[in-house]
């Protein structure tokens, strides 16, 4: 049984279960290579990492709305391509996961990626059987800020069945933070991932290491199962 405050658990993916950073950063720079415009710097594009990215075309590429879709449409075929495998799970993570699965809390992934490109990173580290709902971005980006996601990923445990009354959200950058908040849910970030130190404002909790955020859930693996 769980002892957790939580009754339900939302995860990040890009920057908290998968550093995806290389497969994104590689296929932006193509984008940009492809838009003939001069390619950021590997720090400078790794501000695009968690953040959805028509927001983020039109912020650091200073697009407006048809031209951010129409990079999009450059960018996302090469990332199916080349960039979705380009990803390892971090240390840890995958205990995490299992002992909320072990501890019968429903979870959902709750991402700004679109779903099948979240899908796809899943399934390749073999965790996808551990999700409930895997909540994303749609894939005309209609639905990719995170309060968005969140609300969806709520809406979907709730129609099956699951208690949502006290859900959290496990993340790695603020705009986690804002849009779980936009729905009263608590965020507990994780320091492994891409956010800066000032980002964690208004964490719940903060996680340095796969024990530290068992505890933050107030999970106990069970060590001789």
């Amino acid at each position: 049984m769980s002892i957790s405050p939580y009754s339900a658990v939302l995860f990040d993916l890009d920057g908290t279960i998968a550093d995806s950073a290389p497969g994104i950063t590689a296929s932006l720079a193509w984008t940009y290579e492809q838009l003939g415009r001069p390619v950021p710097t590997p720090a400078e594009l790794m501000k695009w990492v968690g953040p959805p990215i028509l927001d983020s075309f039109r912020e650091y590429m200073g697009l407006d709305e048809a031209g951010a879709r129409d990079a999009l449409a450059i960018y996302r075929p090469h990332y199916v391509a080349h960039g979705v495998n380009d990803a390892t799970i971090f240390p840890g993570v995958e205990r995490v996961l299992r002992a909320i699965k072990a501890a019968g809390l429903p979870l959902s992934l709750a991402t700004s990626k679109p779903e099948g490109p979240a899908r796809a990173i899943l399934d390749g580290f073999g965790i996808t059987d551990l999700f409930d709902e895997i909540a994303g971005a749609s894939e005309d980006e209609t639905r990719s800020a995170k309060a968005d996601v969140v609300e969806e990923a709520l809406r979907r445990l709730t129609a099956d069945g699951f208690d949502v009354s006290r859900p959290v959200l496990v993340g790695d950058r603020s705009h986690d933070i804002e849009g779980a908040a936009a729905h009263g849910v608590p965020t507990i970030l994780v320091t492994w991932g891409y956010g800066a130190p000032a980002e964690q404002a208004g964490a719940v909790a903060v996680a340095d290491d796969a024990d530290a955020l068992l505890s933050a859930l107030g999970l106990v693996e069970d060590r001789a199962a």
